[in-house]
């Protein structure tokens, strides 16, 4: 596997930074998850153009242009000779000294990663996922951006922890409010008489860019869409209910808390957001030269 690493693409075994890079002793920098279907990268400016404001929440200044860095990405693919894939584009602060002052950092790095992945068995896009609510809480907006992709994931990965010890995939993650934000990994959408409803990125939902492709696929259909603060109650008595994300695409949840959603099996809803889903991926994207 060839990975680009701050101008050079080096063979996997020789992709390595320094124990002394701030994204490694502090989480400090950004990312993002891209996907490539049959030899285009789906949204690819659009996630660049994430990564960029990531970037400028926390300051970090970046060497190179939001059109570099797509062509980078797009070089990284080709060189693994891979037309249908997963992409992992990490920016850190870079090397600098121990102190947690991010200023004594000179130069930030990258690396892309092109790679296949594969988050949930294929049954459970067919029959769907029972997921549980988590106790660990999304950061409020005051303490953490939700709309930076930091590499700070560890809420995240404590919320999925939950899930895992309690035999379930997927975690759904409440703000302090108890409303509803997002999964570990995804959006959440329901369902309900024939109305798609998300909740607020207010709420502390990323902004996620396969929850913007729902939302354009939505008008596209004829349903109506109505961003609103949700609740566990409002998943309980969802007549259907998906989640969204890069690497899961959309997938349907079947029962949260061991409480069946709806009919206990994917929604005819579900059925057609995943088919218009599937049918603009396969069919858009910046090609890979």
């Amino acid at each position: 596997m060839k990975i680009w690493l701050d101008g050079n693409l080096v063979d996997e075994s020789e992709a390595k930074i320094s124990v002394f890079d701030h994204g490694l002793l502090y989480g400090d920098g950004v990312f993002e998850g891209i996907r490539f279907y049959n030899g285009r990268v789906f949204r690819l400016e659009e996630h660049i153009r994430r990564l960029f404001d990531s970037s400028r929440a926390i300051i970090l200044n970046l060497p190179w242009t939001p059109e570099e860095v797509c062509k980078f990405t797009c070089e990284t693919v080709a060189a693994n000779g891979l037309t249908d894939g997963y992409i992992r584009l990490v920016i850190t602060r870079g090397a600098g000294e121990l102190g947690l002052n991010p200023y004594l950092c000179p130069r930030p790095s990258m690396f892309i990663i092109a790679s296949t992945i594969k988050l949930y068995p294929d049954e459970h896009y067919k029959n769907g996922l029972s997921i549980i609510t988590c106790a660990t809480r999304r950061p409020a907006p005051g303490a953490l951006m939700p709309q930076v992709k930091s590499l700070n994931y560890l809420n995240n990965i404590m919320a999925k922890v939950e899930a895992i010890q309690a035999n379930a995939l997927e975690a759904v993650m409440l703000n302090e409010q108890g409303y509803v934000a997002e999964c570990t990994g995804d959006n959440l959408f329901l369902m309900k008489n024939g109305t798609l409803l998300t909740p607020l990125i207010s709420d502390g939902a990323l902004d996620g860019i396969t929850r913007g492709v729902i939302i354009e696929l939505a008008a596209e259909l004829g349903v109506p869409v109505v961003e609103k603060s949700l609740t566990r109650y409002d998943i309980f008595t969802a007549d259907e209910c998906f989640l969204t994300g890069t690497a899961a695409e959309v997938i349907p949840v079947v029962a949260l808390d061991r409480r069946t959603i709806g009919s206990g099996k994917p929604g005819p809803f579900t059925a057609r957001f995943l088919d218009a889903f599937h049918t603009l991926a396969m069919s858009t994207g910046t090609p890979i030269q």
